[in-house]
Parts: structure tokens; sequence; C-alpha cells
């Protein structure tokens, strides 16, 4: 297949297409660089420079190469607390621009769109293990953004699109060439690896909570898994097999931050300096993610070990500057 990968620049994005072109896929990256890193775009891959928003970049690109079979629809904004102050960024970049990248899609009669989203659509869960069934209530801009746009997605299925939406839960670890490398840093892991590396304190927001350490459970899935599952997504819309609108994307396990501690000290054999701090606003105590719609299609995650995927991340950030 011939893909198109917007984001493909970015941590999810550079490994999923270095998957696709190991796979035989042909893959185009369009990337802004605003967040992403050139240098994480496989030689391999034809790259492109610009916004998902610009119109005239996209009818070029859907002109220069025809053919293309399939968007997988990587690219946006993903600071939660970003989001909070400045929403409509966030709606601007992660709902707005994408409507335009759809568009050009049709227009160019490419039907096939897998889209990158969240957990975060979700808000606080009514139960500990999350259905894609649950109600969606964001209670942030970056999960409304999201929403938005799957529910966009939906709308123009009367139109010829195919569209599947991914709601990842923590994306984590990394493969011998790329891993995390956000500016600022927010996610859980590569924030404790920052903090080893640099000697500095690392805070556990919440030790009250009603799980088996106080500390908050979450459901971390390797960045491997998370393109394998796109691999095997665009296999089935080649085929024309009928998908879902929306898969969760998660190992189905949960680990506590007190877990991901220990385990990172095991890892990197150094011992994190550890301060408490209060619960933060909105955090539920139990995020995991309901796979069984997923896994009947044949997906199963490999790395459900938190001791492996947290070494992958080591390796990387160990032999790569942490930024």
């Amino acid at each position: 297949m011939k893909i198109l990968v917007t984001g493909g620049a970015g941590y999810i994005g550079s490994v999923l297409t270095a998957k696709l072109l190991d796979s035989g896929h042909e893959v185009i990256v369009l990337d802004s660089l605003v967040n992403g890193h050139l240098e994480a775009v496989d030689s391999r891959a034809k790259f492109v420079s610009g916004d998902i928003g610009g119109i005239v970049l996209l009818k070029k690109i859907f002109k220069e190469n025809p053919g293309i079979d399939a968007v997988a629809h990587l690219a946006g904004f993903i600071e939660v607390s970003e989001s909070i102050k400045d929403p409509e960024k966030y709606l601007n970049n992660n709902y707005e621009k994408p409507k335009v990248l759809i568009s050009e899609m049709l227009s160019a009669g490419v039907k096939n769109i897998i889209f990158s989203s969240t957990a975060a659509v979700y808000g606080v869960p009514e139960t500990d293990l999350i259905t894609e069934e649950q109600t969606t209530q964001p209670i942030n801009a970056y999960g409304e953004s999201k929403l938005k746009l799957e529910q966009f997605l939906n709308s123009q299925i009367s139109n010829g699109l195919n569209p599947v939406s991914l709601r990842f839960f923590n994306a984590s670890g990394a493969t011998a060439e790329h891993g995390e490398m956000h500016n600022p840093e927010t996610h859980l892991i590569p924030s404790l690896i920052k903090c080893i590396i640099e000697g500095k304190e690392a805070q556990v927001f919440g030790t009250d909570y009603e799980t088996k350490d106080g500390s908050a459970l979450r459901d971390y899935i390797h960045v491997e898994d998370i393109a394998e599952a796109h691999l095997l997504l665009f296999k089935k819309m080649k085929a024309g097999e009928k998908l879902e609108s929306v898969y969760n994307i998660g190992s189905g396990a949960g680990f506590t931050v007190l877990e991901v501690i220990s385990s990172l000290e095991k890892v990197a054999e150094k011992k994190l300096n550890i301060i408490n701090a209060p619960r933060r606003a909105g955090d539920p105590a139990k995020l995991v993610a309901s796979t069984e719609k997923i896994k009947k299609l044949g997906w199963i995650p490999k790395h459900t070990s938190i001791e492996e995927i947290i070494s992958t991340a080591w390796n990387w950030h160990s032999k790569n500057a942490v930024r």
C-alpha cells in the first residue's frame, strides 16, 4: 500500500513509518516539524514539510503521489495542561485542520484513514476497565478535540470515508532507533528517566488512591504494539473487511506509578529521589483499557511486561540526549 503518515516525524509516527517500510509499504510523511524531529524520519520515506491544514500543499501531495491507499493521521498537539490554558489552539490544530485534510483526501479519492485518538476522550471513567462503549466525557480541550474529530470522521462515512479511530492509552517504550523526544516532557516513564539522568527529584502526584500501593494505576502500551495495530488494520482495510469505527489500544493491564518507579530503578540500577505531592485535579485512580474488541481481529500486544517496556525506553534514552 501507499500510505500518507501525518506526524511521521513524531514519536509514534516515526516508529509506524519504519514498521510500514519494513513491511513493504510505500510511505509519504507529512510533518510541520513544530514538535517533530527531521532526524526521526526514516530515510526510505518521502518527506514533505508542511501543515495538515494547508489546502494548496495537500492538493500537491495527492496530485504528485497518485494511488495513495490510506492515511495514518498522527499529527496533533498532545499536552493536556497546555490544552487547558489554550483550548482554541488545540481545537484548531487537532480538529479544524484535520477537517481540511479529510476534505482533500476525499477529493483525491482516498477513503481509508486511521486516526490516532486517545483515552482522554473518556474523561473520568465509569469503571476500572474501560470499553469502547463507555460514555465519552473529556475533561480537557485535548480530549475534546480528539473526540470532535472522531465524530467528524464518522459523519463522513456517508461521503465514502472509511475511518477507524484508535484510542491510545499510555504509549511507552522505544525501539533501537526511535524514542520519545517531547519538549516539554510530561509522560511518566521518560520524565522519570530524565530525573535519573539529570539527578533531579521525581514527584508522585497522589499516594492515597484506592490502589494496591496508593499511587495511580495506568495502562502502558509499547509503541511497537501500536504500530502493529496499524499494520493489521491497514491489511484488513485493503482486503475490504468491515471494521468498527473505534478500538482501544492498550495492554489491558495496569501498573501503578510506584511500580513503574520500582521497575525503572531495577533497570537503571539507580535510585530515584521521590517527593510525594497532592493529587492532580481530574486524575482518576485507575485507567485500564479493555482490548477485547481489537483482539478479536487478531491483534495481541507483545510487550506486556512493564520492565521490558521501561528497558527499551531506558536503553534509547541512555544513548540519546534527553530533550
